[in-house]
C-alpha cells in the first residue's frame, strides 16, 4: 500500500515548468517597484510554462506589457536563456545575464528620474 506510481507523461517525457529563482525574481521585482515609484509601470503579469517563464510590465493593465522579460533555458548554449521583447513583440536584448537585459530598462528609468 505504500508504493506509489507516478501517472506518466505523454510520450515517456516529463513535463516540468519553467520559473524564475529568488534572486532572479528578487532582481526583477526590484526593477519593478523602481519603475512603479517612478510612476512609470503599474502592473505586472507572470506566465509560468514548459517552455518559459515570462514576466510582463504594464504602463496601464489595459494594454499590452511595455517589456516582456523572457527565460528560456533551451536556448542557454544558443543566443542566451534570457531576452528583453518590446510592446511590438520585437527582441530589443538577448543574452546568458539576467543583469544585461535589464540594464536598457535601468537607463530608460535614470532618464524618467532625471526629467
Amino acid at each position: 500500500m505504500s508504493n506509489v506510481t507516478p501517472f506518466p507523461a505523454p510520450n515517456g517525457q516529463q513535463q516540468g515548468q519553467v520559473g524564475f529563482d529568488r534572486l532572479e525574481l528578487q532582481r526583477i521585482m526590484d526593477l519593478y517597484g523602481r519603475m512603479v515609484a517612478a510612476g512609470h509601470w503599474r502592473d505586472y503579469a507572470m506566465d509560468m510554462g514548459r517552455e518559459a517563464a515570462i514576466f510582463s510590465a504594464f504602463r496601464r493593465s489595459a494594454e499590452r506589457p511595455e517589456y516582456r522579460i523572457e527565460k528560456r533555458p533551451a536556448l542557454r548554449n544558443r543566443q542566451g536563456m534570457w531576452a528583453l521583447v518590446g510592446e511590438a513583440g520585437h527582441v530589443l536584448k538577448r543574452g546568458q545575464e539576467l543583469q544585461g537585459i535589464l540594464a536598457p530598462v535601468e537607463r530608460k528609468l535614470m532618464r524618467i528620474i532625471e526629467d
